[in-house]
């Protein structure tokens, strides 16, 4: 039974993957969703008491427990990440870590930007160096605006009571610096980018530029991009559509892989 370890993003934790763990178990995997540290629990206590020492989270500490997760796993996982959690998802493919990668609305390595309003505004007004290490306090209405502007307010009230947290601004400032570097030209594992039409966090044009930025000709680097679907694309309606997407292309290349494994032996 192949492995699948989900890593969340800013802003969420493990419950925002249930529908998904759901989905791909059905499909015969084995799926695990780590919390990062401070996300442990029920998003709305994490919410209501806000875990000491979250505005002190770095990006490396997250970094260091999923790859000691990955690193206790018979074989190499399949990793499938969103935001934040699509950049560690390229970090470990990087480190030769991964079978397969997925990154969705993935934040880009090597401090890549768009020229996009939201993107600009969502990034600068999260990384604020004169807020120095109090936490970002997220609420119905900034929720709706960054993650759910494709969704009615109604339903962004209930997505964010379901699965919204606070966060660390350090995490997002350590990926626009050393830690968020990668060497796009090396081989690497298949990877498959997602990206939302109507993302205000990760244009989808960002998410492009991602997935072209890999150029080794023999490593595999699609791109997938979904109409009318805002950041919080995994939980949106018709988030089935992108896990079904997911799970062919994830089919297709283990097929692929043990092709070129037989024909090598």
């Amino acid at each position: 039974m192949k492995t699948i370890i989900f890593i969340h993003g800013m802003f969420q934790n493990p419950k925002s993957w249930d529908n998904w763990i759901a989905f791909f178990t059905d499909r015969g995997y084995n799926c695990i969703a780590p919390a990062w540290p401070k996300h442990e629990g029920e998003p709305q206590d994490l919410r209501d008491y806000p875990p000491e020492g979250l505005g002190d989270l770095h990006l490396n500490a997250i970094v260091d427990n999923i790859e000691a997760l990955i690193r206790v796993q018979d074989a190499p996982p399949i990793l499938i990440g969103h935001s934040v959690g699509g950049l560690i998802v390229q970090l470990m493919v990087a480190k030769g870590l991964a079978d397969l990668g997925v990154a969705i609305n993935s934040v880009a390595p090597n401090a890549m930007l768009a020229f996009d309003w939201g993107f600009m505004k969502n990034s600068a007004l999260i990384s604020n160096p004169f807020k120095g290490n109090e936490p970002f306090y997220t609420d119905p209405e900034s929720f709706h605006e960054s993650f759910c502007n494709t969704m009615s307010m109604e339903d962004s009230k209930a997505a964010f009571e379901e699965t919204a947290t606070h966060d660390s601004r350090n995490v997002l400032r350590d990926c626009m610096g050393d830690d968020g570097k990668i060497d796009t030209e090396m081989p690497h594992s298949p990877l498959l980018f997602i990206g939302g039409e109507e993302d205000e966090i990760i244009p989808a044009e960002l998410c492009k530029s991602n997935a072209g930025a890999y150029t080794d000709d023999v490593s595999i680097s699609d791109y997938k991009e979904f109409t009318n679907r805002g950041h919080w694309i995994c939980g949106q309606e018709g988030w089935q559509e992108v896990a079904g997407y997911i799970a062919d292309w994830l089919q297709e290349h283990e097929v692929v892989k043990y092709h070129v494994k037989q024909e090598s032996n």
